[in-house]
């Protein structure tokens, strides 16, 4: 029998020696996205009367926006998609503009992040936490997510209230006005735990195409205004620093 025994544990032996480590979790650290709204060089004040780059006379109201599927990329250009989130940037709510991740232990050289909602959540049913319909960010089943809102006055109106509204939304090919935004940090030899963004208004208006608000007023479904607005808005984040 102890001959047996003796036997088996040198057959075992080899397993034991050479058994594989348990899988190691990369270490993690800590990053947030501060996001900053302005209109050109000021500091973005809801209800306070400022022009714009065109000219207008206006007062901002409301001003939100969804950021998702974000990624990090070091110098060397290797990219790291993070898990995918969903996040509601809302001016009325100051907390909302610090977003806080969880991002692998590197080195980055941009960032990169989806502005708006992509197609698979469009048509993903009821959700919960910032895509919830209740938010005042969704449409219908066949329209989707509104990606972007801006909502104000302006003194050249003549609409009621003097009022604009930009709910711009679509998710179909050839409607599509989620973008895709990718901006480079400067160079740092530290570790970044703050990144702080600018989101300038006035890109809304005069980028690839000039917005005049006394002739387009009112944006609420998908279509031609909704494009060139998502192609204007695409230019609005700038890195205002890093921390």
């Amino acid at each position: 029998m102890k001959t047996l025994c003796y036997l088996l544990y040198i057959a075992l032996l080899p397993l034991t020696a050479f058994q594989l480590p348990e899988r190691q979790q990369p270490p993690e650290r800590k990053l947030k996205l501060v996001f900053h709204h302005q209109l050109g060089k000021e500091r973005l004040e809801t209800g306070k009367p400022v022009r714009n780059i065109l000219g207008d006379s206006i007062s901002i109201e409301k001003f939100k926006y969804y950021i998702s599927n974000i990624s990090l990329t070091n110098p060397a250009g290797k990219q790291v998609k993070l898990p995918a989130q969903y996040f509601l940037v809302d001016e009325n709510e100051p907390a909302s503009k610090t977003i806080s991740l969880s991002i692998p232990a590197m080195q980055i050289g941009s960032i990169g992040f989806l502005l708006g909602v992509d197609s698979i959540r469009n048509v993903s049913g009821i959700q919960t936490g910032a895509l919830d319909p209740m938010k005042g960010m969704f449409w219908t089943w066949n329209s989707g997510y509104i990606m972007a809102k801006l909502e104000g006055t302006a003194e050249a109106l003549l609409t009621p209230g003097h009022r604009f509204t930009y709910h711009v939304g679509g998710f179909r090919t050839g409607m599509n006005t989620a973008r895709y935004i990718e901006l480079s940090l400067p160079p740092t030899n530290g570790s970044v735990q703050e990144i702080h963004i600018t989101a300038d208004i006035n890109q809304w208006f005069k980028s690839s195409s000039e917005i005049k608000i006394a002739e387009t007023p009112v944006c609420h479904s998908p279509g031609e205004l909704a494009m060139k607005l998502a192609d204007n808005y695409q230019t609005m984040f700038s890195i205002h620093s890093i921390r």
